[in-house]
């Protein structure tokens, strides 16, 4: 049987929105709660008993961040159903083609460059930028943040508050080019906090304004310096608006033998190494790393690291002088542990206001659960492992729970708290991640019922029992600012790890 263009349009547009559904691992279900339809309305689409509609197109394409695949099939269904096929310009795709109408700034090309100098780093961020919205464009907000001891939040926000980055060292300059001479952009700060700036680039200067009308293009590029007293070992870029293609370059002395990874993170994917490698080329002295990625999702982050080979590390205030015994609490410190004797474990936990910080809770989630890779690598966690957000420099009401059975999937907690808890109790031996020189006998309920919330705000009650409602409870008290020698019974004392004899064994019950 012989189907039209618009029939094989339309079913084009279902396969790929049955695609990026799955791909992203939701049920039509799910897809529907989110976009705000009907179950069965999702359905009859992907099943082609229903036509796409423009409004159901713009919330799939936003809700699974399709990088504007589902919006240019909808769109290639819309102008055969019209008959209005589009011309695009040879060298530019239409850009009503890739996302919806209306969207606003888009980055056609970014290119970001970090250079090591003798005073530190030297970064250049490049932007094509094309305005698909309907108003006129005057700025333009950037964000500088730095980070001295990424694996260490508390150190490195000890070392900001005493070293705040400055306006005045960034030495921030701005141009606009429009197909003649770079136009200097005037800035104006936002926000000032001591690790990172935000920033307006204005489309304006001391001859007059050049806003970016609708349909309109403009390539900017603003520079900045920062100290390597202030700048740690990593190299982010953030998407924040659509974006069609983005490089970025680190250019390292080779002298230093710099070697370079990358790990990437998006809303529907947890961190994980980047799904394109790195190139390396040496010029004069220089380690030059290039790396790249077309259409990135919204939100998604990229974050280039290194280190020096040919450079000792730094030594750690709090690990051991000397070259002396690596403790257990200096190994959790280099994997970014926050340890005891920071305010942030002893401060109630920020609430998230789901389904609104839907966004930041997929991110603090994706963070714990990599961190949870990290740590199974260093230590065998044979009674389950947990990590709340507090250990990890995060003030949010976040956890998640590994259990003992290595094949069973993690326990997602957010905004939890204990509802109910049984009357019988035992007393077990615990550990922390933040205190991990020690262990100590703690007494725990047997069995304790959990009021906690899926990202849609939905919240639901789950009973855990025996050795879950032990790692569960700890994690609750730490997004309470308790820490378990507070539950120990008074004079009861810490046993030293070194002393400890229960390592590898479960608990009995």
């Amino acid at each position: 049987m012989t189907t039209s263009p618009i029939e094989r349009a339309a079913g084009s547009f279902a396969a790929e929105l049955a695609r990026q559904r799955t791909e992203r691992g939701l049920s039509k279900k799910q897809l529907a709660t989110l976009m705000g339809f009907d179950p069965s309305y999702v359905s009859h689409v992907e099943g082609r008993r229903h036509r796409p509609t423009e409004d159901f197109a713009r919330r799939a394409e936003a809700v699974l961040e399709a990088s504007g695949a589902i919006w240019q099939r909808f769109r290639e269904y819309d102008e055969l159903r019209h008959g209005r096929p589009t011309q695009p310009h040879r060298d530019h795709p239409a850009p009503g083609q890739w996302m919806p109408p209306g969207t606003g700034l888009i980055v056609e090309r970014e290119l970001a460059t970090l250079t090591h100098t003798d005073e530190g780093y030297r970064c250049v961020i490049r932007r094509e930028l094309y305005n698909a919205g309907t108003e006129p464009v005057t700025r333009y907000l950037v964000r500088v943040a730095v980070d001295r001891y990424p694996n260490d939040p508390g150190r490195s926000n000890r070392h900001h508050r005493e070293h705040p980055l400055t306006f005045a060292e960034l030495q921030l300059l701005s141009h606009r080019y429009d197909g003649g001479e770079p136009e200097p952009m005037h800035w104006r700060a936002k926000h000032d906090r001591d690790a990172s700036k935000e920033i307006w680039l204005l489309f304006e200067n001391d001859e007059g304004r050049f806003p970016l009308y609708p349909g309109d293009r403009v390539t900017i590029e603003y520079a900045y310096r920062v100290g390597r007293e202030k700048w740690g070992p990593w190299f982010q870029r953030a998407v924040r608006l659509p974006t069609r293609y983005l490089a970025v370059r680190l250019d390292l002395p080779t002298d230093l033998d710099p070697q370079v990874w990358g790990v990437e993170t998006t809303l529907s994917s947890e961190e994980g190494p980047l799904r394109r490698p790195i190139s390396r080329h040496e010029r004069g002295g220089r380690a030059i790393f290039d790396w790249a990625t077309e259409d990135p999702p919204l939100n998604a982050r990229y974050r280039l690291q290194w280190r020096f080979r040919s450079r000792p590390p730094e030594s750690d205030p709090g690990g051991p002088a000397g070259g002396g015994q690596v403790r257990a609490s200096d190994r959790m410190r280099g994997l970014g542990i926050v340890q005891r004797g920071a305010d942030l474990l002893r401060q109630p936990s920020r609430q998230f206001g789901l389904p609104a910080d839907e966004a930041t809770a997929r991110d603090v989630i994706g963070r714990l659960r990599s961190a949870l890779v990290r740590l199974d690598e260093l230590h065998p966690f044979s009674k389950g492992v947990g990590i709340a957000a507090p250990q990890l420099g995060l003030a949010w009401a976040a956890a998640v729970v590994r259990p003992p059975d290595r094949g069973a999937e993690p326990v997602i907690l957010l905004n939890p708290r204990v509802v109910d808890a049984s009357p019988d109790t035992d007393e077990q031996y615990e550990g922390c991640l933040s205190f991990f020189d020690h262990r100590g006998l703690v007494p725990r309920p047997l069995r304790i019922d959990v009021e906690h919330a899926h990202y849609d705000g939905s919240r639901i009650i789950t009973s855990f029992e025996f050795a879950m409602a032990r790692l569960v409870a700890h994690e609750i008290d730490h997004l309470e600012g308790r820490l378990y020698v507070d539950r120990m019974t008074p004079g009861v004392p810490l046993v030293p790890v070194e002393e400890y004899r229960e390592t590898g064994n479960p608990w009995r019950y």
